[in-house]
This record gives C-alpha cells, sequence and structure tokens, in this order.
C-alpha cells in the first residue's frame, strides 16, 4: 500500500512518560513516515501528557517539527482550558507556530466535554479556525501505570457543545468500541472524523464503515505507541476500493485541513 501517498493525522514526538518506545526520536520518526510514502505527519508531543509547563512543550514541538523532515511534520500544540493562560497558549499555537489545530488531552488535564472551560476553549480555536483533535485514550486501562489510571473521555458530552459551535472541526483520536447512538449524534452535529489507530479485532475497519462513512475516516496511525504498519494493514484487511483508500490515506486529511480536492 506503499504507492498510496499518506496523510497521518496522529504521530507523537518526544518520550511516551512510561517507557521508551521504538521510533520516539524525530529522526527515526521522520524515517519512519517516509519509508511508508507519508508526505504530512500531524505531529503532537507525549510531553503535553504530564509536563506543567504547556508554553514550552508547544515551543519544542514547534522547534523539532521545522528542524526534522523539510515540512513533513506538521505541529499540533495541546492547550489546556484548566490553566489560567490558556487562551495566551492557544494564540502562540496559532499566530507564533502557525500551526493549524491543537490536539487535547481531556482525561490527563481534568475536564469534561460538557464543562465550560472545553466549551470556551472549542469556541475560540473555531474562531482561529483551527482543527480540534481530541485524544480518547492513551494506553489501554489493562496497562497503565497504577498510579496514573485514566477513564476514556465521554464523548457523549461533546455533542452539544460541538453542535452549538458553527464551523468546529474535530477529529476523535484513540477511540475504541465507540455506542453506535454516540457516534451518530457526533456525525450529525457537525464537521467530525475519526482516526483508526485503536480499531481492533478482524474486520475492525468494516465494522466502523458501517458506523462512519468513509469520507468522515482519516488515517492516525498514533505512531510511536503503536507500529506504524499496523494502521496501514488495518485497511488492507478491508479490501476497500481504490478510491476509498485514496480518501482514507490522503483525500480526507487535505479536505479537513482546507486543501481542495
Amino acid at each position: 500500500m506503499n504507492e498510496y501517498e499518506k496523510i497521518d493525522t496522529s504521530v507523537y514526538l518526544s518520550r511516551y512518560p512510561f517507557r521508551r518506545l521504538p521510533g520516539d526520536d524525530p529522526q527515526e520518526l521522520v524515517g519512519k513516515m517516509r519509508i511508508n510514502n507519508v508526505v504530512r505527519a500531524w505531529t503532537g508531543s507525549f510531553d503535553a501528557l504530564l509536563h506543567r509547563d504547556i508554553g514550552a512543550v508547544n515551543r519544542r514541538l514547534a522547534d523539532e517539527c521545522r528542524r526534522y523532515g523539510n515540512g513533513l511534520l506538521v505541529p499540533f500544540g495541546c492547550v489546556n482550558p484548566m490553566l489560567p493562560d490558556w487562551q495566551e497558549e492557544l494564540r502562540r499555537c496559532g499566530e507564533e507556530y502557525r500551526m493549524p489545530g491543537i490536539r487535547l488531552h481531556p482525561a490527563h488535564h481534568g475536564y469534561q466535554l460538557a464543562d465550560k472551560p472545553f466549551i470556551d476553549l472549542l469556541a475560540a480555536a473555531t474562531r482561529r479556525r483551527m482543527i480540534v483533535q481530541i485524544a480518547v485514550l492513551m494506553e489501554d486501562e489493562r496497562t497503565q501505570h497504577p498510579l496514573l489510571r485514566t477513564e476514556p473521555v465521554d464523548l457523549a458530552k461533546s455533542v452539544d457543545p460541538i453542535s452549538s459551535t458553527r464551523g468546529a472541526r474535530i477529529q476523535i483520536l484513540n477511540h475504541s468500541r465507540l455506542p453506535e447512538p454516540v457516534v451518530r449524534k457526533l456525525l450529525a452535529a457537525g464537521d467530525v472524523i475519526f482516526d483508526n489507530a485503536m480499531v481492533e479485532n478482524t474486520h475492525g475497519i468494516e465494522q466502523l464503515l458501517k458506523l462512519v462513512p468513509v469520507e468522515r475516516l482519516a488515517l492516525g496511525s498514533y505512531y510511536p505507541f503503536f507500529y506504524h504498519e499496523s494502521a496501514i494493514l488495518k485497511f488492507q484487511e478491508a479490501t476497500l476500493l481504490a478510491p476509498q483508500l485514496s480518501a482514507v490515506f490522503r483525500e480526507n486529511a487535505k479536505r479537513f485541513m482546507g486543501v481542495p480536492r
């Protein structure tokens, strides 16, 4: 499947807090992307999970994306709406670092998607025409560190804020076994797309596509936490047609970013 140019909507730089991951060096990550014909990788930072100085996290992320990959890495900073200066951090992400979007980690930062901090952040990011990615889960509950367990984000609580924020662009990352009613409501609420990183089991992509139209699905590997080839092979197992593969691998993300087909 490497004949298809790809946009990977979910990779991470820096170190995962609880173990080293093969490929967590920027040069290794860029090399993996090129091997698999990825031309753009929307890139967050693992430092955003636990580091208190989010400003420094975003500054390092923007710098490393400039230094490595010759434009391949597209930085998606993190904004924590529970911090008093989040508006200024959002401004820096958009104006100084020219980030096209932000990647949120509500489970690690202590807020729900029905809370006012998220609602205000979603509205502010949308006014800046920024994509908002929401990470549902960073690690299976069964393997999480016993002193830092997090519950999956309750996406049902995001339906009303999304539907009431005109022009919002939302991507759901690291989702698994989403209830069908929640998926239907999210699709109806606005411009919402999904990744495939944690879609598991045989025929998992086929099952997801029974709920999510192919134009609402974009390649997201969650590399280096997961093997990059795994995210791609899931689509091979689904035996999609060439136009569907082109949409999932590249065209849907281009449209979402605002680039015409």
